[in-house]
């Protein structure tokens, strides 16, 4: 029996409200959006910029810095001026800070209203943020849950959280103010996925995902791809990031990377190469990882194959946009399903580079998938 391709439905996310944050428009019908914080001093105009401009490059398209002074709120104007993603000032306690980064250019608010210090100072930040038209985020946090609702549901739980920023929304709807996007995170998984679930039950609008403290690369990806990607996959999330300790910008491949297991986006190489058995004949890890490596900055949508074996890999390779399945010191190219030619197997992967990078110019310069090669149909 033949499966066609891709022949599962893909995963529907809720209907929320649109909100607009600069040029991104986050909700409704626009795509998962993937951002990222610096961790600069953003005191530091210079190095924040130095910063944001790689995370651009990386392909991030949100960027939140931390406003601790008014130093920090200040710097906000000049950072704005040189970057070309929409700008996001986190806040805590001082309501005039965020009144300052309103007035410097901030795209966008994020803040716990129950640290600000009262309902008036609530107001003025979202009379403030309703004259720039401009969102607020409101942001809950396991770590700083408060006190009254930790004593009320016997410890930090979700009923308790999402009775946090419930309460939060009410204070905004009371004075008017709907442009929002909700935040809860945790840096349990379980309690993550747990709070956000039941907060879309509760709320139509969109929703920030993320695994808070999701620790370093090796872990913090693994945390954050089980409970974003649990979320997004009942349809849960309309913007993440994925939290991890060292260098922002591998928190953008990570989010792409997760948005790309459940086809939410397609950008750059998808590479699928096999685990490895007593069937391959050739180093596949050093391959894949070259492979990997030196087609790595490619933002063109594209599927790439490289199997090991001759079991299930021409099956595989065929249906990559790119692949190559490699036998006992040979390996077969293909291209769309189509068999281009028969290589020695030390020259595969150099030539599936050449042909990724080939088709990747082919997108850019003329705006349309490199059409089918004449060649041997695979069987």
């Amino acid at each position: 029996m033949t499966v066609k391709k891709h022949a599962v439905a893909a995963f529907r996310r809720r209907k929320t409200r649109e909100v607009r944050a600069g040029s991104l428009v986050i909700g409704g019908d626009s795509p998962v959006s993937v951002q990222s914080m610096t961790n600069t001093k953003t005191e530091d105009a210079e190095a924040t910029i130095r910063q944001i401009l790689r995370l651009e490059k990386a392909g991030c398209e949100l960027v939140r810095v931390a406003v601790p002074t008014a130093e920090a709120a200040d710097s906000l104007r000049e950072i704005r001026q040189a970057i070309h993603i929409p700008l996001v000032a986190d806040i805590h306690f001082d309501y005039r800070l965020a009144l300052k980064a309103i007035e410097n250019g901030a795209d966008k608010i994020r803040i716990n209203p129950g640290n600000i210090g009262g309902k008036d100072r609530v107001r003025r930040i979202l009379d403030a943020a309703r004259e720039m038209k401009i969102p607020v985020r409101i942001g809950v946090n396991s770590g700083s849950l408060e006190k009254a609702l930790v004593r009320k549901h016997r410890g930090v739980t979700a009923q308790g959280l999402v009775e946090s920023a419930l309460g939060h929304v009410a204070i905004c709807e009371a004075f008017g103010f709907t442009d929002l996007v909700l935040s809860i995170k945790a840096s349990s998984v379980p309690l993550m996925i747990e709070t956000n679930r039941l907060l879309s039950k509760k709320v139509d609008y969109p929703i920030h995902l993320g695994v808070t403290e999701a620790g370093t690369p090796a872990s913090g990806i693994l945390r954050s791809a089980v409970g974003i990607g649990t979320l997004l996959a009942e349809g849960i999330g309309d913007t993440i990031r994925v939290s991890l300790t060292g260098d922002p910008e591998k928190e953008i491949e990570a989010g792409y990377q997760i948005l790309k297991s459940l086809q939410f986006r397609k950008r750059g190489v998808t590479l699928i190469s096999c685990p490895t058995c007593g069937r391959t004949e050739v180093d596949l890890e050093k391959t894949a990882l070259k492979i990997e490596k030196a087609v790595g900055r490619i933002r063109t949508p594209l599927t790439v194959a490289v199997m090991g074996c001759a079991v299930n890999g021409p099956g595989e390779a065929r249906e990559a946009d790119i692949g190559v399945a490699f036998g006992r010191g040979s390996a077969l190219l293909f291209k769309k399903g189509m068999i281009v030619k028969k290589i020695r197997a030390d020259e595969a992967a150099d030539a599936l580079i050449r042909e990724i990078r080939s088709w990747d110019r082919s997108v850019r310069e003329q705006g349309h998938i490199p059409a089918r090669p004449k060649g041997v149909r695979g069987r």
